[in-house]
């Protein structure tokens, strides 16, 4: 692909805008050289304005989502997307949320342009851990635990009852639950079918991989060997 082309892609204008940043010359080599449009140089020797390209297709960013936002494109008031640098809204392919963590939700998300790395999560066979903690508005009644590990919860206006889940008392009204399957506002609904409700939401963990000090509204690259973490059992007391 000719570097007009794959820097055009990655968001940082379009093709027409490139052309005009090669031909001012914002567009160099690890050694300030001048590049050219139809170059065909490393990804990692190409420079804007002397700053390192965007990592390539096949992104994963981990975030910190905070409250507030919503992981769509379209809805009004803040956006996850509105956390990435501007252009980011423009690459092609196009980045995604893997999943969706509500408004009220904070923690643990993956943003990908990689449709099949993101399939490959949110699909039931896959059965990802997803770790929460909760903040109820009632005391825990001390039998939520064995109804969740169960299998036999169905959600109100469902007929297919829930996967086995596991729940850890934090205190009173506090609660650690792992899931394996996504269902609408799952986690909510699941407390609410035992009587209690949720005030805070909060997720820790994707299977192994958790936010390591990820501060809210924060963001990093994934490098591969992270994202098989998503892959594996969480840890005890993950988050």
């Amino acid at each position: 692909m000719k570097l007009l082309r794959r820097i055009a892609n990655l968001g940082y204008g379009s093709r027409k805008q490139v052309a005009q940043m090669f031909r001012e010359g914002r567009i160099t080599d690890l050694e300030g050289r001048a590049l050219y449009a139809d170059d065909d140089v490393p990804h990692a020797q190409v420079r804007v304005d002397g700053v390192p390209l965007d990592p390539p297709p096949g992104l994963v960013l981990m975030m910190h989502k905070p409250l507030g936002v919503t992981c769509s494109r379209k809805d009004p008031g803040r956006l996850v997307y509105d956390l990435l640098p501007p252009r980011y809204r423009h690459r092609q392919p196009a980045l995604s949320t893997v999943g969706r963590l509500d408004r009220d939700t904070s923690g643990l998300l993956l943003v990908t342009d990689d449709g099949q790395l993101l399939h490959r999560i949110i699909s039931p066979r896959a059965q990802v851990a997803k770790v929460y903690e909760a903040e109820l508005a009632q005391d825990l009644r001390g039998d939520e635990g064995a109804l969740f590990a169960s299998g036999t919860l169905r959600l109100e206006g469902e007929t297919t009852p829930l996967l086995p889940a596991r729940l850890e008392v934090l205190g009173p009204r506090r609660a650690r639950l792992t899931l394996t399957e996504g269902r609408y506002h799952q986690v909510r609904r699941m407390f609410a079918a035992v009587g209690n409700h949720v005030l805070a939401l909060y997720r820790a963990a994707m299977g192994r991989l958790t936010l390591d000090g990820l501060q809210p509204g924060a963001w990093r690259v994934l490098a591969p060997g992270e994202i098989e973490a998503v892959f594996q059992p969480p840890q005890e007391g993950a988050g």
